[in-house]
């Protein structure tokens, strides 16, 4: 017979076990005509999705180069750690299998993997999940080639998305194709580019898709929507993207286009670092959802500082 102690731990095991993995990971499928069909994709529901009232933000989870939808199964302890603590409010989360596409139109109109995403499956999840039809609520983040897809989708769309992130985009340092090193080449094929950016390869095609040239041209569009921003990479990125990272940051800073950006030091492209940097991620997002109340002591130093700003202007 088992001694009463021994039954009260196998008992809160399998309680705290339950609470551990409250939330609900679904897998499903959407037909469409826009790109290879079934889209499979994979959603995370947070605890008390069922009771929940009212719609609940919803995320897209965008996955790297060569991954799926199991992304999100893979981060899915790191997204149930912050809902425990209350640091990311609770949403419903979706990553899309998108194979290598880049999230992009294709040049010959074979797969058009943006208009999907932001027409047919943002839609679809809206009917199907209790998931807000707010701009505010609808949310980006991705990593690597993710990073970019999410960059492309909010600066193109601004006013379907609230805020992104963009963990070490798979963008580029420059405006011009034909300014772009090998150095900052080598781990996409000439295979590759032909098939999204058109054979032989149409520069102005991805000129046209270009996340840095994007943050130029629609500047203006960017500062007024109030596009919430957030940008990082390792500072020992195996694909350089830190380079192109620091290059969007710094476009994004002379068109005084607000965001936040991070340079984790001593960070790679994969690696342990991956998971605290992606719940900062998370966090900005959450910030965003939840804005903190006005700081008194900032109101106070501004107001402080005010007077002697308007001096140094007149001296100009």
């Amino acid at each position: 017979m088992r001694k009463p102690h021994l039954i009260l731990s196998l008992w809160l095991s399998c309680c705290f076990a339950h609470v551990a993995l409250a939330s609900q990971l679904l897998d499903a499928r959407l037909e469409t005509k826009l790109v290879p069909s079934p889209v499979e994709y994979a959603v995370l529901l947070p605890d008390g999705y069922a009771a929940a009232k009212e719609p609940l933000p919803l995320l897209l989870f965008l996955h790297g180069g060569g991954g799926d939808k199991s992304f999100l199964a893979r981060m899915r302890p790191a997204l149930d750690e912050m809902w425990r603590a209350g640091t990311l409010p609770p949403m419903v989360i979706v990553t899309p299998s998108a194979a290598r596409s880049f999230y992009m139109d294709y040049k010959d109109g074979s797969q058009k993997w943006e208009t999907f995403i932001s027409t047919e499956f943002l839609e679809h999840l809206r009917g199907k999940y209790k998931v807000t039809r707010e701009r505010r609520g609808t949310l980006l983040f991705g990593i690597s080639m993710g990073g970019m897809g999410a960059l492309r989708l909010g600066f193109k769309y601004p006013e379907k998305f609230g805020g992104l992130v963009a963990m070490e985009p798979g963008i580029d340092p420059v405006l011009k194709w034909k300014d772009l090193p090998p150095r900052n080449k080598f781990w996409r094929s000439e295979e590759l580019m032909e098939t999204i950016f058109g054979k032989p390869f149409d520069e102005a095609y991805w000129e046209a898709n270009n996340v840095a040239t994007m943050a130029v041209n629609r500047a203006e569009k960017l500062r007024a929507a109030g596009l919430g921003i957030y940008i990082e990479a390792g500072d020992e990125d195996l694909f350089y993207l830190d380079e192109a990272t620091e290059y969007l940051h710094r476009i994004l800073w002379d068109q005084k286009i607000p965001h936040e950006y991070h340079l984790v030091r001593g960070a790679d492209h994969v690696g342990r670092t991956i998971r605290p940097r992606m719940m900062e991620g998370l966090a900005f997002l959450a910030r965003l959802l939840n804005p903190p109340p006005p700081d008194p002591e900032v109101e106070a130093a501004r107001k402080r500082m005010e007077p002697l700003k308007k001096a140094a202007e007149r001296k100009r």
